[in-house]
């Protein structure tokens, strides 16, 4: 008999998760913002859980020996999977994207039979979504057979699952002389520049309606933040043009919203969804930095989004000396970047039916 579904402790775990800092807008390396802000975060959503990921946990039916492996579903567990989105400009596939599977996926995605990861990857150009309710339906329905679910939602009242969903943009920068340039990059250090992201700078730039991209942009920015960043400028303080990687920003801040609210459609009551939004920022022969712009839970009927917003007129930036250089640091209106409001959407939960 499967007993009914204790979300108290879930619960607790989203109350402790939000009690927890953090810090938005600011060029970071991959490391730590993947270390810092995505991998602590989710941890603490799944603290004191056996974790499930391994597809050999879950083979306690099987008729050889290898149903040694199968975990113990009886003890409070959790379902791990993981989805990302990457732009597929192949300036956006390098060492973020590495580092991105080392510090993240290795923790949370799916591990097949033989020791390979198992992502959810989307490769839509401008690096969002191509539609937020088909990356939350594939990854909620792979994440696990009815069979399977019945059995670690049956062995213990705590059990749950996680669906982790990472969107990454991605904006380019480099030096030309002493100025600071971003919406390019140089490829290496004898190629000419080029627009990265290339689908949004052109959709900004060159804006043709026949391209399915370039109305998808669009369309992800919204008429009247494509109106604003088409026909203006943005600049720091001190001159250097930061409109592309507002650009990136809100495409991917859009992605999480959109996201997770189509995750309330796709999960039941057990299911927990976590979600990020960062930009990626392409660096010609150097490590590639990242911008963190939000983050999101799904659960209990209540969607809370933290992050930077989505309108381009209140985004504003600096240049402030970071790690011996200049990094760049968005803000939003007169919100703190370390302490931004939380944002919280009711809905309706499905139930599990178990």
């Amino acid at each position: 008999m499967t007993l009914p579904f204790d979300r108290a402790a879930t619960q607790g775990r989203i109350d402790n998760f939000w009690k927890l800092s953090a810090s938005f807008g600011m060029e970071r390396n991959a490391y730590h913002n993947y270390l810092n802000e995505l991998v602590s975060d989710r941890y603490a959503l799944i603290r004191g859980l056996q974790i499930l990921r391994d597809e050999l946990q879950l083979a306690a039916d099987s008729q050889s020996d290898i149903n040694a492996c199968g975990a113990d579903m009886s003890l409070p567990s959790v379902v791990t999977t993981l989805a990302y989105t990457n732009c597929g400009d192949r300036i956006h596939q390098g060492e973020a994207t590495k580092r991105y599977r080392d510090v993240v996926a290795s923790r949370f995605a799916t591990l097949s039979e033989i020791g390979e990861l198992k992502l959810e990857a989307f490769f839509p150009a401008g690096g969002g979504t191509d539609n937020g309710a088909t990356l939350a339906h594939v990854t909620v329905a792979h994440e696990l057979d009815e069979h399977l679910k019945q059995r670690v939602y049956a062995g213990n009242p705590q059990s749950i699952s996680l669906v982790a969903i990472d969107l990454k943009t991605h904006v380019g920068r480099f030096r030309d002389g002493d100025k600071q340039v971003y919406g390019k990059t140089r490829e290496s250090p004898w190629r000419e520049p080029r627009d990265a992201c290339g689908a949004i700078v052109g959709a900004l730039n060159d804006y043709n309606q026949h391209n399915l991209i370039h109305r998808r942009i669009r369309d992800d920015l919204r008429e009247r933040n494509f109106q604003y960043l088409a026909n203006n400028k943005i600049f720091t303080d001190d001159g250097v043009d930061i409109t592309m990687a507002i650009a990136s920003a809100i495409v991917a801040v859009r992605g999480i919203r959109n996201t997770a609210m189509a995750l309330t459609q796709e999960m039941d009551e057990r299911g927990v969804a976590h979600l990020t939004a960062s930009v990626t920022v392409n660096r010609p022969s150097r490590d590639d930095l990242v911008i963190y712009l939000a983050r999101a839970t799904v659960f209990n009927g209540m969607v809370r989004i933290q992050g930077l917003g989505t309108e381009a007129e209140k985004y504003g930036g600096r240049l402030v000396e970071y790690a011996k250089e200049r990094r760049l640091q968005l803000w939003y209106g007169d919100w703190d970047s370390e302490n931004l409001p939380v944002e919280e959407i009711p809905y309706v939960v499905r139930d599990s039916g178990l």
